[in-house]
């Protein structure tokens, strides 16, 4: 009897402790592993694409389910960040890299560089190489890339022809741009050659443009007040003040440069391809270009990615998740399909139907910008770097400070940010 009792007692712990791993794995009553994703992309638009997309990676692997929740990205790192301080991190989750680069510095996300080792199916080839190293801090893979949009030069073709000015090519200069600019610009028409506003997210790709940036490589000094800075500032100034050639913000009598472009009023606007659908009814031909460069090319990044947590118990069905919403060909064509963003793949035959689609033309451009991608400078102390960028920039604009005064002023500033 005795030794029957010690029996059950056995069996009872072993299920007691089967269950606290199955607890632990967070595996469902059907033994699948249940990764949750968090993110905030999607939005009610395009809910429906998201789990078109879980529907065929569950379909792949029928092992693991997705649980994912939405939240709008004005509450989404509050409430991602609530779930991490207080233990409860999602597996998987979504951040746009100025965020990622904040996270990966305070160690909450998982390095996947072994993971990726490890998985023969997976080549970073399958995706943009630049857009790929994007999602990389300190040397490690700590995200794969989702999606993405940038910044090109659109012009009115229209305005050209009437000009008899050659189209932007890839190949133009600052100084290539400038020329065109006078010969585009009709005063007397309301006519303008070229935009760019003069702010933060402009500065940071301008001075890129020729050799510039804010910080050195290793983020240790601000180099703002750099010779090549100072003269990119200078050119985004005179446009306005000297050469006349863009509508300063009295000129442009509260309109935005959109609708500005829209009324054939200005001839070269550098603006992201998110515009394309507001810019198709336009009365005029339109194409876009590389954005033309001093010493280089250089374009946006905006860029959202799919990171793991570093707390995750299924770090391997979870890199399989970020890897078929990263490089999968079943993601990347429900994106094209629905117009949701980008996919950064290499295969440029998943977005070919994207690229068939006028206007644009030109659409190919949108990829070739990714070879000279140039993302934001991001710190800790990100939101006091824009507001102290901001505050300069908007002096130089007003005529209260030049470029070198400003840049000037600002070096120290940065300096003490990434000294904290």
């Amino acid at each position: 009897m005795k030794k029957w009792m010690g029996m059950v007692a056995l069996l009872v712990m072993v299920m007691m402790v089967a269950a606290g791993c199955s607890s632990e794995t967070s595996q469902g009553e059907d033994g699948k592993v249940e990764l949750d994703y968090f993110t905030f992309s999607p939005g009610e638009a395009h809910e429906k694409d998201l789990k078109k997309m879980i529907e065929e990676f569950e379909k792949q692997n029928p092992d693991i389910k997705i649980n994912y929740e939405m939240a709008a990205f004005e509450d989404y790192f509050t409430k991602l960040q609530t779930r991490l301080a207080g233990g409860d991190a999602p597996d998987t989750f979504e951040l746009n890299y100025e965020n990622f680069v904040n996270y990966a510095s305070k160690g909450a996300l998982m390095d996947l560089d072994k993971l990726i080792q490890e998985d023969s199916d997976f080549s970073s080839d399958q995706l943009n190489q630049e857009a790929f190293k994007a999602f990389q801090y300190d040397g490690k893979q700590y995200g794969m890339v989702e999606s993405f949009s940038n910044v090109v030069l659109f012009y009115n073709k229209d305005l050209f022809d009437e000009a008899g000015v050659d189209y932007p090519t890839a190949d133009w200069t600052w100084e290539d741009e400038l020329a065109a600019a006078q010969k585009l610009t009709n005063k007397d028409e309301g006519i303008y050659g070229t935009y760019a506003p003069i702010q933060f997210w402009e500065f940071y790709k301008t001075i890129a443009q020729n050799g510039g940036s804010v910080f050195n490589e290793d983020m240790t000094k601000a180099t703002v007040n750099s010779e090549a800075n100072i003269e990119a500032l200078q050119w985004m100034v005179d446009k306005v003040n000297k050469y006349d050639v863009t509508p300063s913000e009295k000129e442009m009598s509260g309109q935005s440069n959109g609708d500005l472009f829209k009324a054939g009023k200005i001839a070269m606007l550098r603006t992201g391809i998110w515009m394309f659908d507001g810019f198709k009814d336009t009365d005029f031909e339109w194409d876009i270009a590389l954005e033309p460069g001093k010493t280089q090319k250089a374009h946006h990044f905006f860029a959202n990615g799919l990171a793991v947590s570093k707390d995750t118990e299924h770090a391997e069905a979870a890199w399989k998740w970020v890897k078929f919403m990263s490089a999968s060909e079943e993601a990347a064509q429900i994106r094209v399909d629905n117009a949701w963003e980008l996919p950064a793949v290499s295969n440029e035959e998943l977005v070919q139907d994207y690229l068939e689609q006028t206007p644009p033309e030109s659409r190919q451009v949108v990829f070739d910008a990714l070879d000279s991608l140039v993302v934001p400078p991001v710190i800790e102390e990100w939101n006091k770097l824009t507001d102290a960028f901001s505050k300069e920039l908007d002096l130089v604009k007003l005529g209260d400070k030049t470029p070198e005064e400003a840049l000037n002023d600002l070096q120290p500033k940065v300096q003490d940010l990434i000294d904290k």
